[in-house]
């Protein structure tokens, strides 16, 4: 099987496993505990949230360690909606956010909020001026994912975060999909607060951080949480946060050299692509290679899913969390698609493990299916 669903998930790196193994071995204890071997714990963990501060450029009193993008999404916008820069109950963010946002938004209308869902524009971007015409005087929170999940583009972190700033607005921004990918450094400080997920990056399932400014004095979710300074519930997964933050020492160290091998791959589809009716592939200006997007024409994205998966290719119809639900893709459906065309999305995405056989190979399966 020739997996190309990175973007889902990827292996565990052997020096994250390694990490993990000594860390649940030697530092096993409960980092709440006073006693000596609670301290060694809490040492590690301490040592963990300075190296991922340093690797994000933030602040380490502004790092929480939670059990991954989901969680790390909702508590850290119900930290910056419980204390407003200013009174209001608006909230901003786009269509085709991950579900973990759009069920977050779900459950704050029930609360009382009005949510306002951008659409993106044709080639997967969210319009600046659509962003500063939905802005109400109540506006509170922009949520904006910084990389698409479903075709990777890119989203204009920096200058959305000056916008939000001239208008006393908090932003939250999901980075899951860019951290360990792309250099995130230079726009971490133009948000309030943003969300990674170990998994995302070769390190363990179950485990990822939020980051919420030290500057905003914030109040846990569940009353009586002692954990992360009270921003989340239950002991803290020592062995896992050592994994993460090597698996991003790594990811942080080789960036420039995993772009070219995913550019490289991602030419191999837009070459082969290109002189084919029947296929799309989806581009922007700003475009993380190692996630590309398509659609066979005529041909439903699950069926596609299946039969490669039959002939040996391990790809997606979309974010995994939506995988198995006969609904259109919700990044076509932002970008003005009918439900039919939303309904052909098939995704595919590269790790380390990826060589260019493996997309020649993947893409003479999506031609002779494409004839059909």
């Amino acid at each position: 099987m020739i997996y190309l669903d990175y973007a889902a998930t990827c292996p565990l790196d052997a020096d994250a496993g390694k990490t993990y193994i000594e860390a649940a071995s030697d530092y096993f204890g409960n980092s709440s505990s006073l006693h000596s071997i609670g301290g060694k714990a809490t040492d590690l963990l301490e040592s963990c949230r300075e190296e991922m501060a340093r690797l994000l450029s933030v602040e380490r009193v502004g790092i929480y360690f939670t059990s991954g993008g989901t969680e790390s999404n909702f508590l850290a916008i119900h930290a910056l909606l419980s204390v407003k820069k200013k009174a209001g109950n608006h909230i901003i963010t786009t269509e085709s956010e991950h579900s973990s946002i759009h069920g977050t938004m779900k459950w704050l209308e029930k609360q009382g909020y009005e949510i306002t869902y951008l659409p993106l524009s044709p080639q997967g971007m969210v319009d600046a001026d659509l962003l500063q015409a939905a802005i109400k005087p109540e506006t509170v929170l922009v949520s904006i994912q910084h990389v698409n999940a479903e075709i990777g583009a890119i989203q204009p972190i920096a200058a959305i975060g000056k916008i939000l700033k001239e208008k006393d607005i908090y932003f939250h921004s999901d980075m899951v999909q860019s951290f360990g990918k792309i250099d995130i450094s230079s726009i971490s400080n133009t948000v309030d607060a943003l969300s990674i997920s170990s998994h995302k990056f070769y390190g363990p399932k179950g485990i990822g951080l939020a980051y919420v400014s030290p500057l905003i004095p914030w109040t846990g979710f569940l009353p009586g949480s002692t954990h992360e300074k009270g921003f989340r519930a239950g002991t803290v997964n020592i062995a896992g946060i050592a994994a993460m933050t090597t698996a991003a020492q790594k990811s942080v160290r080789t960036l420039a050299a995993e772009r070219a091998h995913y550019q490289g791959l991602r030419e191999i589809v837009q070459k082969r692509a290109k002189h084919n009716v029947s296929l799309t592939v989806f581009q922007c200006e700003h475009q993380l290679p190692s996630i590309i997007g398509m659609r066979i024409h005529g041909l439903e994205g699950q069926w596609t899913m299946l039969e490669c998966n039959r002939r040996g290719f391990a790809i997606s119809t979309g974010s995994a969390c939506q995988t198995g639900q006969q609904a259109p893709s919700k990044t076509m459906k932002a970008m003005g698609l009918c439900d039919g065309s939303a309904k052909e999305f098939i995704r595919i995405s590269f790790g380390r493990q990826t060589k260019p056989a493996h997309v020649e190979a993947f893409m003479e399966t999506v031609e002779a299916l494409a004839i059909k």
